[in-house]
């Protein structure tokens, strides 16, 4: 038992130092994996510094690219443009040498030698004329000398020319005969032309004499007819109060004539708001002043009475037997009132047999001859 009990003590302290030697190699290996973990993560920490590096130097190679690019094209651009203005100029210039030859019937180079930018410009004929006026007033002036070429002015001056070769038109050569015939149609027109001034002035001198005559006229009338309205308007509504007034009093040529009636007992303005029989009476009123103030040898009434009752077609009665005194009057009328003061009547008829027959009556004085039928 000791035996066994020192052989499994052997074991056991052998097992004991293989599992030191074990413990010691282990630390050993952990430390030199920490080691390789280490150097590993600074490996890869360098790698990816290294990565982004390289991944920003690309994304500037990338932009530099882009924008070589963009100016790649800009400059494609400019030079088809350029081409492009190049082959116009070109075009442009042969028209201008096939123009020059077919206008002016001269070559380029003779064009350039005798009026090239380099040729001084010479005065132009304005210039010369005012220098020669000047020369024959007497004044002490120098002649206009030659000046440098300027493009500016020389294209302004060229444009002034073109507009006033434009204005002149083409070569007539019949001008000169023209120019007779209108010169003979303009003196005959100017001839009528006075004619139709003189005539004009004449005319609106008549039109003023006349507007004269009918403004004195007018008013003359209108200030007899207005003071005679304000007295039959009276008599027809006793009590009550009429007038003429004029629109525009400040023009007598085109003013108006507006009537303003209102019976005893109303204030009315409007003569829409008379009675039937009111705006009748004033129609009459109006006419019978126009009769007073303007006489005449005989008046034509038709109905005027129709409307009106009885008193006031009695004090009507009364303004016609006013009237009857210097004037004949011819009434159609359906009033008895109005017949009683006729001196004749006139009317139809008809007899038992049914024919109708123009008959007449002599109220006062001596009959008259029958009528024909």
């Amino acid at each position: 038992a000791r035996e066994r009990a020192a052989r499994a003590m052997a074991a056991r302290t052998r097992g004991a130092e293989v599992a030191r030697s074990v413990i010691r190699g282990g630390e050993i290996a952990l430390e030199r994996i920490a080691e390789s973990l280490r150097a590993a993560a600074a490996e890869r920490d360098t790698a990816a510094a290294e990565r982004q590096d390289r991944e920003r130097v690309l994304a500037e190679v990338r932009n530099r690219v882009r924008e070589l690019s963009n100016e790649l094209e800009k400059l494609t651009d400019a030079v088809h443009r350029d081409e492009v203005l190049r082959a116009e100029q070109r075009l442009r210039l042969e028209q201008l040498e096939t123009k020059i030859a077919e206008t002016f019937g001269i070559g380029l180079e003779d064009l350039v030698v005798e009026y090239g930018p380099e040729v001084p410009v010479p005065p132009s004929p304005v210039e010369l004329a005012e220098y020669e006026a000047a020369k024959e007033r007497g004044e002490t002036v120098v002649a206009p000398q030659p000046i440098p070429y300027d493009r500016d002015t020389q294209a302004r001056r060229a444009k002034r020319a073109e507009r006033d070769l434009t204005l002149l038109g083409k070569v007539n050569p019949l001008a000169l005969e023209e120019f007779a015939a209108l010169e003979e149609r303009y003196k005959f027109l100017s001839t009528q032309l006075e004619d139709l001034k003189a005539t004009r002035r004449d005319l609106l001198t008549v039109v003023k004499e006349v507007d004269d005559k009918i403004l004195e006229v007018f008013t003359s009338a209108y200030e007899d007819v207005a003071r005679e309205f304000q007295t039959v308007f009276a008599t027809l509504f006793p009590g009550g109060e009429g007038r003429l007034v004029l629109t525009e009093p400040e023009d007598m040529l085109t003013t108006g004539v507006d009537v303003e009636a209102r019976p005893p007992g109303k204030k009315i303005k409007r003569l829409s708001l008379l009675s039937g029989g009111e705006k009748s009476l004033v129609a009459v009123a109006m006419l019978v002043a126009i009769f007073r103030a303007r006489p005449s040898p005989f008046y034509v009434l038709d109905e005027v009475e129709a409307a009106l009752d009885e008193v006031n077609m009695r004090r009507l009665i009364g303004l016609l037997e006013e009237l009857r005194a210097n004037s004949q009057l011819l009434i159609i009328t359906h009033q008895k009132p109005t017949m009683d003061i006729a001196d004749a009547l006139y009317g139809v008829s008809m007899r038992g047999d049914g024919i109708t027959q123009v008959i007449s009556q002599r109220l006062h004085g001596r009959e008259p001859e029958p009528a024909p039928a």
